[in-house]
This record gives structure tokens, sequence and C-alpha cells, in this order.
């Protein structure tokens, strides 16, 4: 009876198996272990003082451990302790309106965050048989972006120019406009100041986006590890809640940071350098990391994670290593030229170097037949305006082509965080081909670019919601919106003129 009682509370206990290492060798952000046996790459493991390790490297002698924090506490002969376990952070509905570190640690300072479950960081991106085509669009209320080179719903859309161009705020643009539209948003920060990313918060908390955002920081005083893990960690909160049938939006600021750690990482490691000093697996784990974005099918909740990655050329070079391994792994870009953004042209998105390669197929009805033309047509204005220069004398079709390409420029330029509902780009898309508005000049257009809307939202709002609903360009909208433009058009006259 004894024997049977002690078997039984032998069996009721739960072993845990760890192995303990030693710290040989500290260098700038990594670590030499001897003693870990049967470690697994990306497995994390345990310092002493609460610091947090993952393994990166191992041959027979030692293992290499990328340290998330300051090596300066770390020092030969600590214990490292390890469970041959995947990397996994806490994730859940509770991070949504926070900042959070690489390892999802608050820094907000508003308190412990309660987790739902544990989600792998280096998670396989899920397979064919589970995805689905994309059928739905995201609108990232930048005009250019939604009726030229639109974006659809799980759809992975690169953002490339110089630095100071507005990369940023076309990523931010597109959080502002999800608000009310049911989609988590993630703004992953890597490398950048402590300043700027203050700003970015101060701008979401400002509009309301906070209540639907959730931010992952990992400024230039980060260390090392935490600026490589940071992007991964996005990947793997922003999961958590695809795979929970939600649609999520990811803008990773940027990833040519995220390539210089990981560079910084690999010569630390003594890895062989390739092209413009990068590893060869540069391109391995940006492809690993764009692939988790996709629509899931129903089976698998079907929900959609969008990214919106960023990368800085230098001096418009996108043949650069790091530009053209994105651009090639994405579903499209959007170039920002510089010289387009010195003349004053904002969102400085250069149409003939840019591409959307999927979102056109799933545009509403009404972006599809008003935005189709508008590519060509500002391409050809920008090449008449070229020549122009050479000669002065125009016949009366390249006038009319000058005349709309000039009233295209104004509609298509905007204020930075200042998104544009769908709405709204519908009615002043219809505009641009409007019979009853074809002899406004330049400063015209402006006026009706800043005060069409809001006239239509006092006088016609029925007319609003019925575009917001149908998104299609029916005879009776047509009819309503002719109506309108001609009202809004006698209101602009001087009294003396119309006596």
């Amino acid at each position: 009876m004894l024997e049977a009682i002690s078997l039984a509370k032998f069996k009721s206990q739960s072993l845990e198996i760890k192995e303990v290492g030693t710290v040989t060798e500290v260098k700038k952000a990594v670590v030499s272990v001897v003693g870990l046996p049967t470690c697994l790459y990306g497995q994390m493991v345990n310092f002493p003082n609460d610091m947090v390790g993952m393994v990166v490297g191992y041959d027979e002698k030692k293992v290499s451990v990328l340290v998330f924090g300051d090596v300066i506490n770390i020092k030969a002969g600590d214990q490292v302790v390890g469970k041959a376990e995947p990397f996994e952070l806490p994730v859940g509905n509770g991070f949504v309106g926070r900042v959070v570190n690489s390892m999802s640690v608050p820094l907000d300072g508003k308190g412990k965050i309660e987790a739902d479950e544990g989600y792998p960081v280096f998670r396989v991106a899920p397979g064919v048989m589970e995805r689905t085509p994309l059928s739905d669009a995201l609108y990232s209320g930048t005009k250019i972006f939604d009726a030229v080179l639109p974006l659809g719903k799980g759809q992975r859309q690169l953002i490339v120019g110089d630095r100071m161009t507005g990369k940023t705020v076309i990523g931010l643009d597109a959080i502002l406009n999800q608000k009310g539209k049911n989609i988590v948003c993630l703004y992953c920060c890597v490398g950048r100041s402590h300043a700027s990313l203050s700003n970015i918060i101060h701008l979401l908390t400002q509009r309301g986006a906070m209540d639907y955002t959730l931010v992952i920081a990992a400024t230039a005083a980060s260390s090392v590890g935490e600026q490589f893990l940071a992007p991964f960690s996005a990947c793997a909160l922003g999961e958590y809640f695809m795979y929970h049938g939600r649609d999520v939006l990811v803008v990773f600021d940027d990833l040519t940071k995220h390539a210089w750690v990981h560079r910084e990482i690999s010569l630390l490691l003594e890895r062989s350098p390739g092209r413009e000093a990068y590893p060869g697996d540069v391109f391995y784990i940006h492809s690993q990391m764009m692939e988790r974005a996709g629509r899931l099918n129903e089976e698998r909740g079907g929900g959609t994670m969008t990214f919106l990655p960023i990368v800085e050329t230098q001096q418009g070079d996108v043949t650069g290593h790091i530009p053209s391994n994105l651009i090639s792994i994405t579903d499209g870009q959007l170039y920002i030229n510089a010289n387009i953004f010195i003349e004053g042209f904002k969102p400085a998105i250069d149409f003939g170097l840019s591409v959307s390669r999927i979102g056109s197929k799933v545009q509403c009805k009404a972006m599809k037949e008003l935005g189709g033309k508008l590519r060509l047509e500002y391409l050809q204005y920008k090449m008449q305006q070229k020549l122009t220069h050479v000669n002065a004398t125009l016949t009366e079709e390249a006038e009319a082509r000058m005349r709309r390409g000039e009233a295209l420029t104004q509609i298509f330029m905007q204020d930075k965080n200042a998104p544009v509902s769908l709405e709204e780009q519908i009615v002043l898309f219809y505009g641009i081909n409007s019979a009853v508005l074809q002899k406004m000049d330049k400063s015209g257009w402006k006026t009706f670019k800043d005060e069409i809307f809001s006239f239509l939202l006092k006088t016609r709002p029925a007319l609003i919601q019925e575009i917001g609903t149908k998104q299609e360009m029916t005879p009776q909208i047509k009819d309503q919106l002719d109506k309108s433009f001609g009202e809004f058009l006698s209101l602009q006259i001087p009294e003396e003129e119309k006596s």
C-alpha cells in the first residue's frame, strides 16, 4: 500500500530538463558558450540578472548566443540555462494600444500585459493550401496609392526611397486611415531615434489610432539583438490576430537598418561577407519574414496580414543589395523620388518606377473605372511638360492635355498625416473626368479639392453614404455628382459677375 502511494506521488511530479552552460567569451552583442550539447538554432537561453539571449550558431566546440540587452552585465564564467524549445513570445488582445520592446515587455509605463498564449518568433509561413487568393482592398488614404497603385489585404508592398522623403508618412497615413475599420495595426520601429519614435506615438495617440495599434520599439539606443528581433516579434504578434480571423496591417520602419544589424551580427560571428559586405543569408531572413503575410483560408480563420516594409536607398539607387532583394520578394513597390520631393509634389511617388502586382485585382468598381487611365495620362503629361521647355507652341490638343495634367497634379497632392477617405477619393477622381469642371484653372482645382467634399457632406450626405456603400459609379450617382459640381461652381462665381 505504501509503495503504491509513493509511486502515485512520484508520477504526479513533473520533471523539467534544463541544460547549463558556461560563458567563455563576450563580444559586442554575441556571447560564446560551452556546455549546451542539444541546443536548437533560435532557442532562448537565460543569463544571470534576468538577461535573455538566443542561439544563433554553433559548432563542435561552442555555441554562439545573441544577447537581448546590454552585454556589460555578462562576464566569462557566468552560467547559461537553456531548454531545447522554440523561442516563443507572449501575444494577445491586451497588447493592442501598448508600446512594447522586442521581447513583448511593455515600455509605456501602463503596467503588465496579460498574455493570451505564446507564439513562436520564427514560425514557418503558411503553406499554399492554407492560403486563398486576395479579394479585398486595403485603403491607405494616400490618393496615388489607392487609385494608381492599389493595395490588397494580405499584400506585401515595399516603400522605397532616399531618407527624409516621406516614406514613414505613407506608412503612418495607412495606419491612421484604418480607424473604425476593425483592422489591427502594428508599427515596428527598427533603429530610429527615440525622439522620432516619441513623435510617432504622440501622433497616433492624438489621432485616436492607438486604440487599434500596437507599437514594437527597438530604437537606435536598443541593443543589436533587440533591433534584429523586432520585425520577427511584429510578425508573431500580428499572426496571433491573423489566426484568430482578424485583418492586420504591419509597417516595418525600416528594414535597411535591420539589414545593417544583421550584417553586424554576422561579422561578429565571423561569417563570410558577400555583396556590399552583407552575408548571403540576408535575402533568406527577409524573404522568410515577408512570406508570413497573406490571406488564410476559411478553415484557418480567414484572417489577413498586410505588410508595408520600408527600405532606404542611397541617392536613389534601387539596385543596391537590400532594395533589390526586397523588390524581388514583395508584390510591388512605391518608389519615392527625391527629385520629385524637391519639386514640391508630395507624396513624391514616382509613377514610372512604382508598381502594384496584385492590388488592381481587388479594387472596387468605382476606383477601377476612375483610376484605370490616370497613370498613363499623368506620365504623358510629364513628358509633354518636358517638351514645352523646348517648344512653347502647343496645339489645342496639347494644351488640353497640359490643363488636365495640372488638374491631376492638384488632385494627387496632399498634406502629410491627412488620409483621404474612399468616398472623397471617388468624388475627386470623378471630378477629373467631369465635363462640368474641364475649363477650371490651377487655383480652381485646388479650391475644388479642398472644399467639394465638405460641400457634399452638407448638401447631399445621402449621396456620400450611397457612394461608400455601393462603391460603384451608377448613372444615378453620376447624375447627382454632376448636379452637385454645377451648384458648387455657381457658389464660386463672385456676385458682381453673376449680375
